[in-house]
């Protein structure tokens, strides 16, 4: 992603928006969300710090332009895992330099921080593992602690992983949770990448869902036979998984609800009808314009975000009559 600095780039710098890339296995791009104060630490004054992080590491980095109004950035970086762990660990370490009053442990321990990545909630399995055995064996080989979110974040289907420690331990687990990236990246195909500033209904401010860019696999398709006229060439396929327990609120009463969104969005969507794996969550196949798909994914998280505040109400209210 570019950054808002003039500094040099590569042709091809700009890193693609899946992570890790299927063209090339042993290429990661991993993105975190990083506060603007500390954008402005990696990028550096005219792009310096930035610019010696590349040639240092042999990473592809950048950080997303400022939004007005919006205090976070996203960092993307791309290139070899143990390069993209190194130029983690890196900048760590300026951020830390950066903000002295940063939490030590003690006056003798390494200074500690964390950096939130953004990880697609299609591949967080593979960084957790069956009852947590991966990311307690991360944990216990690198020194760092991490913590997982159980939300996805707005509008997206990522989710937050913050990985706290020194800069080396921060390192250390990034190299490990990259090998699980790059094993299972097929896993992570269609993640709509989460964007600072998308889905602000709850301060009343609504951001139109065409506004950000997610990814997906391009697929074009020619026209059916006997079809009156051709059908868009640019048609794009997007899999997002739903918790098991949410589906039957999408899909509505005899239909009605994902009948409705596929009327307003104009895309084609599907529902798997068994779990694609142990967590029970079922697939949705979205396959139209990138404008309808764009449609259909605001569509369906406003859905998932309404029965959530439902039953969070629901909860509440039988709480209240147990202690009437």
């Amino acid at each position: 992603m570019p950054s808002d600095a003039p500094i040099p780039r590569d042709n091809d710098s700009a890193p693609q928006s899946r992570s890790p890339s299927p063209v090339n296995s042993e290429t990661l791009t991993l993105r975190a969300l990083v506060s603007t104060k500390d954008a402005g630490v990696i990028i550096g004054k005219a792009g310096k710090n930035v610019a010696e992080l590349r040639d240092q590491t042999g990473v592809k980095a950048g950080v997303s332009k400022v939004i007005p109004g919006v205090h976070e950035r996203v960092l993307t970086v791309t290139g070899s895992v143990e390069g993209v762990a190194k130029a983690y660990a890196l900048i760590v370490s300026q951020l830390v330099s950066a903000s002295p009053s940063s939490p030590v442990m003690s006056p003798t321990s390494s200074p500690t921080t964390a950096i939130r990545l953004l990880i697609s909630h299609n591949l967080m399995g593979s960084v957790i593992g069956r009852n947590g055995l991966k990311i307690k064996a991360i944990q216990d080989s690198s020194g760092a602690r991490m913590v997982a979110s159980k939300d996805m974040l707005p509008q997206s289907t990522e989710r937050i992983v913050e990985v706290q420690g020194s800069s080396d331990s921060i390192g250390r687990a990034i190299e490990e949770i990259g090998r699980c990236l790059l094993e299972d990246w097929e896993r992570g195909v269609g993640t709509v990448l989460f964007h600072p500033g998308a889905g602000e209904e709850r301060s009343g401010r609504r951001t139109h869902p065409t506004n950000r860019r997610s990814n997906g696999d391009v697929r074009r398709t020619s026209p059916s036979p006997g079809s009156p006229s051709s059908p868009p060439t640019n048609l794009r396929t997007q899999n997002i998984s739903i918790p098991s327990d949410m589906v039957g609120c999408i899909i509505g009463r005899n239909g009605t609800k994902i009948t409705e969104i596929r009327r307003l969005s104009g895309s084609k969507i599907s529902i798997a009808k068994e779990p694609h794996d142990e967590t029970g969550e079922r697939m949705f196949t979205i396959v139209g314009t990138p404008e309808a798909n764009e449609k259909a994914l605001f569509l369906l998280y406003n859905q998932l975000e309404s029965e959530k505040e439902r039953r969070v109400g629901r909860d509440q209210q039988q709480q209240e009559e147990m202690q009437d």
